[in-house]
């Protein structure tokens, strides 16, 4: 069954690391169901995923994004499942 789960990253120099954060959400494109950024003037943008599928996906997802340089991340995942 598929979870809903919420992935929130900070990107700390976004100019260093968004490409490749990028490149990992596209490789999810069917997973992503909503996407936020808010780009702040200090040098940090603040994205936040909203995802659907499987626990592993969702993992596998996180994990990669949280291995970019300069990038940390926290997920949230519904106990429901849908």
């Amino acid at each position: 069954m598929s979870k809903i789960a919420v992935i929130s990253a900070i990107l700390e120099e976004p100019r260093d690391c968004q490409s490749k954060f990028n490149e990992i959400v596209a490789d999810f494109r069917g997973s992503v169901r909503g996407r936020m950024g808010i780009p702040f003037e200090e040098g940090i943008s603040v994205i936040s995923l909203t995802v659907t599928g499987d626990l592993d996906d969702i993992n596998s997802l996180t994990g990669k994004l949280g291995n970019v340089k300069g990038v940390t991340v926290k997920t949230s995942i519904a106990k429901k499942e849908v």
